[in-house]
C-alpha cells in the first residue's frame, strides 16, 4: 500500500533512544509512560518498535538520524488537504511539527539530563494530528447548509429549459413516398392510396396534432416508359396527395431492373424544409447496374454503373441522402433488393448513422458489427432500415408511423443536444459567477488508450485527498418513494471523505465531461472519475444529479419488488467530491465518482422518445416498462427515461417532472413535451400490463388521466451499506457481518470488509493496545478511519468497524 514513512525518535531515562517507524501514522516521540501506537507499515500488523536498552550520552549520530526524520515528516507527513479543509487544521499540523523541531533543538543544545518536561505534552498533542482532519457534527451541518444554500442559488438563477413549440420543431416531418409504378405494383399503389389518408391521421395522433406532417410523392419506371418520373412536391394537404396517386397507374416495366436511380434523384431534389426527414421506399425490383443487383448482366439493359441516360451511379446519390439528414426505410418485398439495401447501409454507415437489415437479406451476415448499430449511440444521427413489407399489405401503415416516430426521435436527440451544448457554453447569469461559472473554452486533454491495470497502485499517478457528498443510507419503507417525490429536501445527502487514486489522463470523453479510471485507496473496486471540459465550480449540477439517481433508485427498488428477477434493474451509485485545484488535470474542483460498468454499454431508451430496437431482451423489457412505471406512479408527475448502461445496471437517467423546479439544473429535464415524447413511440409491452398501467398517450393528449390507484406492499428489498455502491437487493441475499450491526453487504462489497482489515495501536494515552479494525467499512460509509479503540471513541455504533 501508499504509505508514509515517517520517523520517530524519543528520550527517555538518561538519553535513552528509542526509534519507531510509522508508515501510515503521524510524526510522535514517545516516552515509555505515554506510548501509544501507529499504524503498521503495510497491512498485516501493529506498528514495530525497535528499542535500544543502552543508556547513552547525547553524540552527533543519533541526532543525525533525528534531523532526517523530522525533515521526511514536513515533506510527507500531511498528505493533500481537501480543498475546502479549515484553515484551522492546517494550522494546528504545521505547530504541531514545530512543536516537534522545538523538542528537537532543545535535545542538541541540552546537557544530558532528565527527560524534556514538555516532552509529554507534545507527544500527546502529535498522537492525536490524524483525528485532526475528521469533521466535527457541527462542521457537517455547516458544510450541508452551505451546500443546500448553492444549489438554492444555481436554481434561482437558472432559466428552465425553453421547451415550448419543442414537438413542432422536433416532429414536424418531411416525409417521402418513394414507389416503383410498374405494373407488378398495383396492389401496393391501391394499398398506399387506401391509406395514406390514414398515415397522416395516425402521424398526427403521435405527435399530438402539434407537428406539420408535409407529403410528397415520387413514382418511377424504366427509360422506356412514358412519363419515367412522376413528382408531387411536399404538401401538407392529404386530398391533393390522394388525387396524386389516383393518377398513377401501374404500368410499363422493360427488363427487370428498374430507374430507381432516376426516381432517387428525384426525390432528393424536393424542397426538403423540416428537420424530420423521411423517405419510404416501396420496391419490388432493383436498380440498373451489376454492383446493385444479383441479376446476370444478360438481364439487365444497362449492366455497367453509369451506363444508363442520365449517367448516374449510386454512390454520388447514396452520399446526398446523408449530406441532406434523410431517414431511409426500404420496405422489402422480395429478395431482388437486397444488394441495393446493403450497399446503401454500408453508405449510412460511413457517415456514422445507424442501420440494419433483415435477417432474410441475403448479406445480413456480411454487415460488420458497428458501434452505432448496438444503440449505444442512443438514437444520435440518421437511421437507415430495411423493413419486411412482403405481401401484408395492412402492415405498410404501421411500418410507416413507425418509422416516422423513430426519424423524430433521433432529431430531438440532436435537438436537446445542441440546445444543452447552447446552454452550457452561454455565460451564467450575475449572481450565479460563484457556483456555476465555467469556461467557454474547453480543455483538450490527450486520450489514455492504456489497458487498466486495477490493481497495481503505481499505475494510478493521482492521487486526490478529497472531501465530498454522497447519498445518506436510508431504510426503504412503504412512504419513502413518496416521500422522495415530494421535495428534493427528502432526498438526503451527507458528508463523505475519501481518498481517490485516478489517471492523469482520461480515457473517454462525451459532450461536457472527461472519464477516468480511478479507485480509492481502501477497496479494490473498479469506478470512473467525471471531470467537466470547461473549469469552473459545478457543484450544484453533481449533487443534482445525484438526488435524480436517488429518486431513479427509490423508483427501482419498488419496480423490482412487483417484477420478476431477471426483469430488476438498478442504478449505479454516485458521489462528487471536492478536490485539490492543484491535483485536477483539467483545472477544476469538482469530480464525480461511480462505479466503472465493464461490457458493452447499451441505450435503452433516450429522453425524446427514443426506443432501442431490442423487444426480446428482457433488459429493453424492463426498461421500457420501468419509464411507464415511474409516470403511473408518480400520478403523471415524474418520468425517468434516458436509461443507458451495461446490462441492468444503469447511469446518467433522466428525469422529466412537471414541476420546473425540480431537476431545474438539468438541461435535458423537458418537462411535459419530454413526457409526451416518450409516449409517442412508447408501445405497452407484457411487463406494462403485468403490472396493471393505466396511462397512455391519448391521456396525454387529452390531459385527463386515469391511473392505477393502489400498489402491493413494497417487498422484501434492501441496498448494499457501501455508499459507493448501494446495490438493490433480496433481502436473503444480502449479507451480514458480526461486526458491522445494521449494515447489508453486497457479494462484491463482503470479502472487502475482511481484505483491507488492520491492527492499529490506538493513541489514546497509557499503556499501548491494538484493536482491529476495517478500513474499507469507514471508507463505505465515506469516513476517516479512527485512531482510537472501540472503548476510547465510546463504543456503540459510532465505533462500528472496530473489534
Amino acid at each position: 500500500m501508499l504509505s508514509l514513512a515517517l520517523g520517530i525518535v524519543f528520550l527517555c531515562q538518561r538519553g535513552t533512544v528509542r526509534h519507531l517507524k510509522d508508515n501510515d501514522g503521524c510524526v510522535s516521540p514517545k516516552t515509555p509512560h505515554a506510548m501509544a501506537g501507529l499504524q503498521s507499515s503495510g497491512d498485516s500488523g501493529a506498528a514495530k518498535f525497535r528499542a535500544s536498552s543502552n543508556t547513552t550520552t547525547r553524540n552527533p549520530e543519533p541526532f543525525r538520524d533525528l534531523d532526517e526524520d523530522l525533515e521526511q515528516a514536513r515533506g510527507e507527513a500531511t498528505p493533500p488537504t481537501p480543498a475546502n479543509q479549515s484553515h484551522a487544521t492546517a494550522t494546528t499540523t504545521h505547530m504541531r511539527l514545530q512543536g516537534v523541531q522545538e523538542w528537537l533543538e532543545n535535545a542538541h543544545l541540552g546537557p544530558p539530563g532528565p527527560p524534556i518536561p514538555s516532552a509529554e505534552a507534545i507527544i500527546s498533542r502529535l498522537k492525536r494530528e490524524c483525528d485532526s482532519a475528521a469533521l466535527a457534527p457541527t462542521d457537517v451541518r455547516r458544510r450541508l447548509r452551505h451546500l443546500r444554500r448553492d444549489e438554492r442559488a444555481a436554481a434561482a438563477f437558472t432559466p428552465p429549459v425553453t421547451t415550448t413549440g419543442l414537438i413542432k420543431v422536433v416532429c414536424s416531418t418531411d416525409l417521402l413516398f418513394l414507389m416503383d409504378t410498374t405494373r407488378s405494383m398495383r396492389d401496393y399503389i391501391e394499398a398506399a392510396k387506401s391509406q395514406v389518408r390514414s398515415v397522416v391521421d395516425d402521424l398526427g395522433v403521435a405527435f399530438y396534432r402539434e407537428a406539420e406532417i408535409r407529403i410528397a410523392v415520387v413514382g418511377y419506371k424504366d427509360h422506356m416508359d412514358s412519363p419515367n418520373i412522376q413528382f408531387l412536391d411536399f404538401t401538407s394537404s392529404v386530398s391533393t396527395v390522394h388525387s396524386f396517386l389516383d393518377r398513377l397507374d401501374a404500368t410499363g416495366g422493360d427488363d427487370p431492373p428498374e430507374d430507381v436511380l432516376g426516381g432517387l434523384r428525384q426525390a432528393l431534389e424536393a424542397s426538403w424544409m423540416h428537420q424530420t426527414r423521411c423517405i419510404i421506399h416501396i420496391a419490388d425490383a432493383p436498380p440498373h447496374g451489376r454492383t446493385l443487383h444479383d441479376l446476370g448482366d444478360s438481364d439487365d439493359l444497362y449492366p455497367n454503373p453509369g451506363s444508363e441516360p442520365h449517367k448516374l451511379t449510386h454512390q454520388a446519390l447514396f452520399s446526398q441522402l446523408t449530406d441532406l439528414h434523410i431517414n431511409y426505410a426500404l420496405l422489402r418485398i422480395n429478395g431482388s433488393t437486397d444488394l441495393m439495401a446493403y450497399n446503401m447501409l454500408l453508405a449510412y454507415q460511413a457517415s456514422s448513422a445507424s442501420g440494419s437489415l433483415l435477417p432474410a437479406n441475403k448479406y445480413f451476415g456480411q454487415v460488420k458489427a458497428s458501434p452505432n448499430d448496438h444503440d449505444a449511440l442512443g438514437g444520435r444521427g440518421l437511421l437507415f432500415q430495411e423493413a419486411e413489407l412482403g405481401t401484408t399489405l395492412a402492415s405498410l401503415r404501421h411500418l410507416v408511423v413507425r418509422v416516422v416516430t423513430a426519424s423524430a426521435a433521433r432529431t430531438g436527440v440532436g435537438h436537446v443536444t445542441r440546445m444543452t451544448r447552447t446552454a452550457a457554453m452561454a455565460e451564467p447569469s450575475r449572481g450565479l459567477a460563484p457556483i456555476i461559472k465555467g469556461s467557454k473554452t474547453k480543455k483538450k486533454l490527450p486520450l489514455d488508450f492504456s489497458t487498466p491495470q486495477w490493481d497495481y497502485l503505481v499505475w494510478f499517478d493521482q492521487k486526490l485527498v478529497a472531501e465530498g457528498f454522497g447519498l445518506e443510507a436510508v431504510v426503504h419503507g412503504a412512504t419513502t418513494l413518496d416521500s422522495m417525490m415530494a421535495s428534493d429536501d427528502n432526498i438526503r445527502i451527507n458528508v463523505l471523505n475519501m481518498t481517490i487514486l485516478k489517471r492523469r489522463f482520461p480515457f473517454a470523453k462525451g459532450a461536457v465531461r472527461f472519464a477516468f479510471h480511478a479507485r480509492t485507496w481502501s477497496s479494490t473496486h473498479h469506478y470512473v472519475a467525471k471531470i467537466f471540459q470547461r473549469p469552473g465550480e459545478r457543484l450544484p449540477l453533481f449533487t443534482e444529479g445525484m438526488r435524480c439517481h436517488a429518486l431513479c433508485k427509490a423508483f427501482a427498488i419498488e419496480f423490482n419488488s412487483l417484477v420478476k428477477r431477471e426483469h430488476s434493474i438498478d442504478f449505479a451509485a454516485v458521489a462528487c467530491f471536492d478536490i485539490n485545484s492543484s491535483s485536477s488535470t483539467v483545472g477544476d474542483t469538482c469530480i464525480s465518482l461511480e462505479p466503472f460498468l465493464e461490457g458493452a454499454y447499451v441505450k435503452y431508451n433516450g429522453n425524446t422518445g427514443y426506443v432501442g430496437n431490442e423487444p426480446d431482451d428482457p433488459v429493453h423489457q424492463a426498461a421500457q416498462a420501468f419509464s411507464h412505471f415511474t409516470f403511473e406512479r408518480s400520478r403523471g408527475y415524474f418520468l425517468v427515461c434516458d436509461l443507458q448502461g451495461v446490462g441492468n445496471i444503469l447511469t446518467d437517467p433522466v428525469v422529466h417532472s412537471i414541476d420546473r423546479n425540480r431537476f431545474k439544473l438539468s438541461r435535458t429535464n423537458l418537462g411535459l413535451p419530454g413526457m409526451k415524447l416518450f409516449f409517442s413511440s412508447h408501445e405497452c409491452n407484457d411487463l406494462c400490463r403485468q403490472l396493471g398501467l393505466q396511462s397512455n398517450q391519448a391521456m396525454l393528449a387529452s390531459g385527463t388521466y386515469t391511473f392505477r390507484e393502489t400498489w402491493p406492499v413494497m417487498g422484501d428489498v434492501v441496498c448494499c451499506s457501501n455508499k459507493l455502491c448501494r446495490r438493490i437487493l433480496r433481502r436473503s441475499a444480502a449479507h451480514t457481518a458480526p461486526a458491522f450491526p445494521g449494515h447489508r453487504w453486497c457479494d462484491r462489497c463482503l470479502p472487502q470488509l475482511k481484505a483491507f482489515s488492520v491492527k492499529w495501536l490506538c493513541v489514546e494515552p497509557g499503556p499501548p493496545h491494538e484493536f482491529e479494525l476495517s478500513r474499507f467499512f469507514f471508507e463505505s460509509q465515506g469516513l476517516i478511519a479512527p485512531r482510537r479503540c472501540p472503548e476510547h471513541r465510546g463504543g456503540g455504533a459510532k465505533a462500528a468497524g472496530g473489534c
